[in-house]
């Protein structure tokens, strides 16, 4: 088919409101109730498609891959042979590269409204694209599955050749409304007991520490501000997931909550890890409506494989080979408490 252009996509369930482009998968907006029943927009984003395009975000909303977070050195093998990738965030390769799957534009499979909207979006990923072997076809699914509650499935199907993979959904959360200054006073509960420490240049060591008696340590909900200056620019860390409950086949990742609103959002994953971001480098960014966005404007929590794991052998692998599936959950839960 033609190239797809760059389109935003509404689901409205009538009690929320998320608006997807299909320009790299990405939440432009997202509109939930506080405790009084007004919705107010709780992500980062930029006014304009076309602002996305220029690169103006710091991978605001989208979803980047084809491997999220850090690659060491921008090098791995994978089957005997090694693979060079570009450091678009020397030393290393971050989120797929100079141009990864956020700053592509999705074929739109499915777009359905009603009371469970949903869309889904697919993208052909070539082999050596980027660096990384293999075609794979990607598919994500954004659905609103109950009146609070955002779903995104994400799919990776290799073709004839082994790849890595390892998406990520980036978006910035700010649940007093993305006008509102930082995230400082939110709350967040991260149900890990292990972190994986960062070397200089923000990729992990190997080691899988314990959080007990940490500035990483979020086990039991803890202001976010309380700690974040004893860990260098912000959080910006990648936190195993092993101590969640189950449910559907999912585990409780996260529960980040705003005294001033009351909006709690709870988050529940199939993959090993989250990546917990502070928006460390977010620095005067001109997001929509005339916000101008800084440091600690929001925070992300990427569930995903653990960064680097290719060149870690004992991370979980994030290796798929055909015949395999590469299968992600996220379940966004929204309420007031």
């Amino acid at each position: 088919m033609a190239n797809p252009k760059a389109e935003i996509f509404e689901l409205n369930n009538g009690t929320m409101q998320v608006l997807v482009s299909n320009l790299g998968c990405t939440i432009t907006s997202l509109s939930v109730p506080d405790k009084d029943g007004v919705l107010s927009d709780v992500v980062l984003g930029l006014d304009s498609l076309d602002s996305y395009q220029k690169g103006l975000a710091p991978y605001f909303g989208c979803i980047v891959g084809r491997v999220a977070n850090r690659i060491k050195d921008g090098k791995f093998t994978l089957d005997g042979v090694e693979y060079t990738l570009p450091l678009n965030n020397p030393p290393n390769s971050l989120h797929g590269g100079h141009v990864g799957y956020d700053k592509k534009v999705w074929e739109v499979v499915e777009y359905a409204k009603g009371e469970t909207p949903s869309i889904t979006l697919k993208y052909h990923s070539h082999d050596g694209e980027e660096g990384y072997p293999g075609d794979i076809t990607v598919t994500a699914t954004y659905t609103l599955i109950s009146s609070t509650t955002l779903r995104l499935d994400m799919e990776g199907v290799p073709k004839d050749k082994p790849t890595i993979i390892n998406l990520a959904q980036h978006t910035y959360w700010n649940l007093a409304g993305h006008d509102k200054a930082n995230i400082l006073d939110h709350s967040i509960q991260i149900l890990a007991n292990h972190v994986t420490p960062v070397d200089q240049n923000s990729v992990p060591t190997g080691e899988i520490m314990p959080v007990k008696g940490t500035p990483f340590e979020f086990t039991s909900e803890k202001r976010i501000g309380n700690t974040i200056n004893e860990v260098g620019i912000g959080y910006d860390h990648n936190y195993m997931l092993d101590c969640g409950e189950e449910k559907a086949g999912l585990r409780h990742a996260a529960k980040v909550r705003d005294p001033s609103s009351s909006r709690v959002l709870n988050l529940w994953t199939n993959v090993p890890g989250v990546q917990f971001y502070t928006a460390n480098y977010v620095n005067g960014v001109a997001g929509k409506g005339g916000v101008v966005y800084e440091k600690h404007a929001g925070l992300c929590l990427e569930t995903q494989g653990f960064p680097n794991a290719i060149n870690q052998p004992n991370f979980p692998s994030t290796v798929v080979k055909p015949g395999e599936k590469y299968q992600h959950s996220m379940l966004f839960e929204f309420s007031t408490e």
